[in-house]
């Protein structure tokens, strides 16, 4: 219990500083590819070395398909958007078939597509501790060009700054902090992991100093109240539930607090002009 929070510790903290140029950039649909992307990576890596091969195996993957999904996106418009679909859509049935042609590999997509957080081993922790490190960074070190690139995408080019590197730099980082989480979240809830948290941070707050720690305390937060109550709910009413299934619905539904609290806020700062105008 004690490593499958820190695996969530770990993975918050990435998240919410990649996900910001994430969010900023909307590339919450090439972020999807990327997650797609990576399954037929973490299949070979199974199949070749076992465990120890997930890691390499989806890295390989995630990093080739970050830098073909950059190039499709710098193409703009509905093309860009369609090519990238059916990449990621091929990717990932291409992954399933790999699947299917080993033994038991019912329980095999089902641990790859879902995770097993509460199983991650020393030695996981530890490559997943280094990926997230990596791809925080490889953010930290562009951090200046992405923050230019998101805003002002002519200017940046304009000052100097290469949009290609940039773009390549934050594809990367996001297609690592995939590879940290899919191990423990599985292919599927890794989605949440990378675009939840900063979407109900901008919803809370138009702070950008807060933007990140919010997008890190609001998984902290559903981390650690998941892991409780799928543990509550194993043991005291002898239900088998997916810890990090539990984490991503409580994420989910904090994303859904966020959003009732912007629109009350906004109705209660409506309500407050017309009566001043009044």
């Amino acid at each position: 219990m004690w490593r499958a929070l820190l695996t969530v510790v770990v993975l918050a903290i990435a998240a919410g500083i990649v996900g910001l140029f994430i969010s900023f950039r909307e590339l919450e649909f090439v972020s999807d590819g990327l997650v797609h992307a990576v399954f037929p990576g973490l299949v070979v890596g199974s199949a070749v070395a076992g465990t120890s091969g997930i890691l390499p195996g989806a890295a390989i993957a995630a990093v080739a398909a970050a830098v073909l999904f950059t190039v499709l996106e710098r193409r703009g418009g509905v093309g860009a958007d369609s090519a990238i679909a059916v990449v990621l859509t091929g990717l990932f049935s291409l992954g399933v078939v790999l699947v299917s042609k080993q033994e038991g590999y019912v329980s095999q997509l089902q641990d790859l597509l879902f995770g097993r957080l509460l199983t991650v081993t020393e030695e996981q922790f530890w490559q997943i501790v280094v990926v997230a490190v990596l791809a925080c960074a490889v953010v930290i070190v562009t951090w200046r060009a992405q923050l230019f690139r998101a805003f002002d995408p002519a200017g940046a080019e304009a000052v100097g700054y290469r949009p290609l590197a940039a773009d390549l730099s934050l594809g990367v980082a996001v297609a690592l902090l995939v590879v940290a989480g899919v191990q423990a979240l599985g292919v599927l809830m890794v989605i949440a992991l990378l675009t939840v948290p900063m979407a109900a941070a901008r919803l809370l707050t138009r702070r950008f100093a807060l933007l990140i720690p919010l997008a890190i305390a609001l998984p902290l937060l559903a981390g650690l109240f998941g892991l409780w109550g799928s543990f509550e709910l194993s043991v005291g009413f002898q239900a088998t539930v997916s810890p990090g299934a539990v984490v991503v619905l409580l994420l989910v539904s904090l994303y859904g607090v966020a959003a009732a609290f912007r629109a009350l806020g906004g109705t209660g700062r409506r309500r407050a002009k017309g009566g001043a105008a009044a």
